[in-house]
C-alpha cells in the first residue's frame, strides 16, 4: 500500500507478516534488540527486513540497519530512508539523496485515537477541520489517526534534515481527500480512500520548506502516510 504513495523513484517494501525466520538480522542488529520484549524485537526484525528488500529495489547489497538517537535508523552513505510498524504492517523506504532530501513514511491501525490523545496531539484548528470523532462503524473514516499518522510522517521527514525534534503541536495540517467514494474533505465513506495533506510548520529551518506536502491512504484497516522534500525544493515544491 505504502508504494502507491511514493513516486517511482523511491525503493519501498512492506508486509503483514508479524515475525521474520530466525537469522534474519545481522549480528550488530542482533545485539541492538537482545535484551528487548517480543513484541519490539518482532517489529524491529520485520523493519529491517522491508528495509532490505527495499536496499534490492536500489541496486543496493543488504547492509545492516542501525540506530542513531531516538531509535533514528542509520542508513548506508548516500541514501536517505525511512521505517514505520504497526499492528499488521511494517514497510520501509528508501531513496538515492541525489533524489530525495528527505522522506517520511507512517502507518496506523484506522481506529479512532484513545480517549484524550487526539487533544494532546492535535491544534484546535486542526479538530475544527477534521470534525468530531467517528464512530467506530464500518465505513467511516478516522479522520483523527489520519491526521496523527501524517504528523508522524512529517516529523521522520523534519528530524534528519534539522536534528531539532517537532512537537505534535508544531505543525498544522490541512487534508483534501481526492480518492474513494463521497470524496471531499470531511466526507466520510467506505474504504479504500486517499488523499493529500499539507502541513505548515509552526518551527521552520531554513533547510526545509515551511511547509510540507504529502499523501494519505486508508485500506483494509490501514492508515498509511508518507511525505518527500525533493533537494531542489525551493524551485519545485512538494512531491
Amino acid at each position: 500500500m505504502i508504494e502507491l504513495l511514493l513516486p517511482a523513484d523511491v525503493s519501498s517494501a512492506a508486509t503483514r507478516a508479524e515475525t521474520v525466520p530466525d537469522g534474519a538480522l545481522f549480528p550488530e542488529e542482533e545485539a541492538l534488540i537482545a535484551k528487548s520484549v517480543a513484541k519490539r524485537r518482532n517489529d524491529f526484525a520485520t523493519a529491517r527486513t522491508c528495509a532490505r528488500r527495499a536496499m534490492a529495489g536500489l541496486g543496493l547489497p543488504p547492509v545492516a540497519v542501525l540506530r542513531g538517537h531516538r531509535g533514528r535508523p542509520l542508513w548506508p552513505e548516500g541514501i536517505v530512508g525511512t521505517l514505520t510498524h504497526c499492528a499488521g504492517y511494517r514497510a520501509a523506504a528508501l531513496a538515492r539523496a541525489t533524489d530525495v532530501l528527505s522522506l517520511g513514511i507512517d502507518a496506523e491501525p484506522h481506529a479512532p485515537l484513545p480517549t484524550g490523545v487526539r487533544e494532546l496531539v492535535t491544534l484546535p484548528a486542526e479538530r475544527e477541520r477534521i470534525g468530531p470523532p467517528a464512530p467506530e462503524v464500518p465505513g467511516e473514516i478516522h479522520w483523527d489517526r489520519i491526521l496523527f499518522s501524517a504528523k508522524e510522517s512529517v516529523f521522520k521527514t523534519w528530524y534528519p534534515v534539522t536534528g531539532v525534534e517537532l512537537d505534535f503541536v508544531q505543525a498544522d495540517l490541512t487534508f483534501h481527500r481526492t480518492g474513494g467514494p463521497g470524496s471531499g474533505h470531511g466526507s466520510r465513506g467506505p474504504t479504500a480512500a486517499e488523499g493529500t495533506f499539507a502541513a505548515r510548520l509552526l518551527l521552520t529551518d531554513p533547510a526545509l520548506p515551511t511547509t510540507l506536502h504529502g499523501r494519505w491512504r486508508v485500506e483494509d484497516d490501514i492508515v498509511t502516510t508518507a511525505v518527500l522534500v525533493r533537494p531542489d525544493w525551493r524551485m519545485n515544491k512538494g512531491m
